[in-house]
């Protein structure tokens, strides 16, 4: 009889990668234990450590931010953060430690940053509503399209670099925009009280990179549904 330990592994094989975790049972795997194709089922990695210390760090900056109290040392904590996104993968990478809870935890801790940033700002009046509505509803849109192709192929939609790109000029325009500066007049392109930047009115610089990182995130979402559409039709046509 497997142990709950056991059976508590399989599961998070089988929520990172089905597939891969298929193969590693059948002794298919010829790459090392502990790289990205053929990850470990160590838990206490120096990696998954940073990760952990990244959400502590986020709640920190969240509890921090809102009480308007201390907004350097709230900064710090959210730059710090950010910063360990990039630390913790080329760890795990390197060292040969890639594990399977990695696979999860380290695009959950991403969203969770970025949704704290977004809310952070939002409810201090430093963005407007329509950027945490889009940024955090294409990540349910993007969650539930992943729950679906799960009738169709087990193994998720691979990461795309466009994403990537996505999420880090999100990442820079929320750090800049929580520092607030530099400040910059505005373009006066558009009227509307909800383009800060775009109108005519001063907005730190880091609302730019926000926007660019909106329509990255865009063609990203597209990107994703074409791919999900192509899973589905191929599905369709073994299965007919």
């Amino acid at each position: 009889m497997p142990t709950r330990t056991e059976r508590l592994r399989e599961a998070i094989k089988n929520i990172a990668d089905s597939d891969a975790a298929e193969r590693q049972r059948q002794g298919l795997q010829d790459v090392p234990v502990g790289s990205s194709q053929n990850p470990s089922t160590k838990i206490l990695t120096v990696a998954n450590v940073i990760t952990f210390c990244r959400l502590a760090l986020t709640l920190v900056f969240l509890a921090l931010f809102i009480r308007h109290e201390h907004r350097v040392a709230a900064l710090t904590c959210y730059a710090v953060a950010a910063v360990t996104d990039f630390l913790d993968g080329q760890i795990a990478r390197r060292t040969q430690t890639v594990s399977w809870l990695g696979k999860i935890m380290d695009p959950v801790m991403d969203r969770v940053l970025l949704f704290t940033g977004v809310l952070g700002l939002l409810f201090n009046g430093e963005l407007p509503l329509w950027v945490p509505v889009f940024v955090i509803g294409r990540d349910v849109y993007l969650a539930i399209g992943g729950a679906v192709l799960q009738r169709y192929r087990k193994r998720p939609v691979d990461v795309v670099y466009i994403g990537k790109i996505a999420t880090a000029l999100l990442m820079f325009g929320f750090c800049d925009l929580l520092l607030g500066a530099p400040v910059v007049s505005g373009l006066g392109l558009v009227g509307a009280s909800w383009l800060p930047g775009l109108n005519a009115e001063p907005a730190a610089v880091g609302i730019f990179f926000v926007y660019a990182g909106c329509a990255f995130s865009f063609v990203t979402a597209c990107v994703y549904t074409k791919k999900g559409l192509e899973v589905r039709s191929l599905a369709t046509d073994d299965a007919a």
